[in-house]
């Protein structure tokens, strides 16, 4: 009687096809499809390079990376779908030892103890001279912590974005005529894999995601 059950519990109705195929030929009328899809991702891609490459011809150190359904090509004109924009400060690494340090840039250590959650980490200023850390408070974002340690607030994102408003990590504009709605989140890049991934990359088999060439260290620096 139990597999009796169970077998009618997971049979697929004989009327999802045919509502299936309807819901399909909908959204194709209204430009959800292959085609559409695919043109809005490249067009979010040329987007991408020519905010990146307007940022190198104005000397700002940033590329910029689109996410969410706008980017992915899964949204329709009429949902109003906001943007969602990474921007990653290329004057600054992100280091896990000190020996990866590396001279005329900005060089953060990643600090990851007993008192951060999994996924969370603190970040350290270190000085450019040498791979030491820094003992000045020189910016608003900075403080210093109970062991003497310099490191980045968690509302540093309101000195990235001071005319916007704090939409927990990301920088929120909203509300403004003629544009879509935004969430800009600021990123430094980091040098190789996270320690806590690296474990998952040896347990990933051949020719499956991620590619050989995203498991390298540092492909993307």
């Amino acid at each position: 009687m139990y597999d009796y059950i169970n077998f009618r519990m997971f049979k697929v109705p004989d009327w999802y096809l045919t509502m299936s195929m309807g819901l399909s030929e909908v959204l194709d009328e209204i430009g959800v499809n292959e085609r559409m899809i695919m043109k809005r991702r490249r067009t979010n891609l040329l987007e991408e390079t020519m905010m990146t490459i307007a940022n190198r011809l104005s000397d700002i150190p940033s590329s910029d990376y689109f996410l969410g359904s706008q980017s992915e090509g899964t949204t329709t004109v009429g949902l109003q779908s906001d943007w969602d924009v990474l921007t990653c400060n290329n004057e600054v690494i992100v280091i896990q030892d000190l020996p990866e340090w590396a001279p005329d840039l900005n060089n953060i250590l990643m600090i990851e103890d007993a008192t951060t959650p999994p996924g969370y980490c603190l970040l350290q200023t270190l000085r450019q001279d040498v791979p030491l850390p820094e003992t000045v408070e020189y910016e608003n974002c900075l403080v210093r912590d109970t062991h003497g340690r310099i490191l980045f607030k968690n509302t540093i994102i309101d000195a990235f974005f001071p005319e916007g408003q704090r939409h927990g990590p990301a920088g929120s504009k909203q509300g403004r005529q003629g544009f879509y709605d935004q969430d800009i989140v600021f990123a430094f890049p980091l040098k190789g894999w996270p320690k806590a991934a690296r474990h998952w990359l040896h347990q990933q088999g051949r020719d499956i995601w991620p590619t050989e060439d995203m498991q390298r260290p540092n492909a993307a620096l």
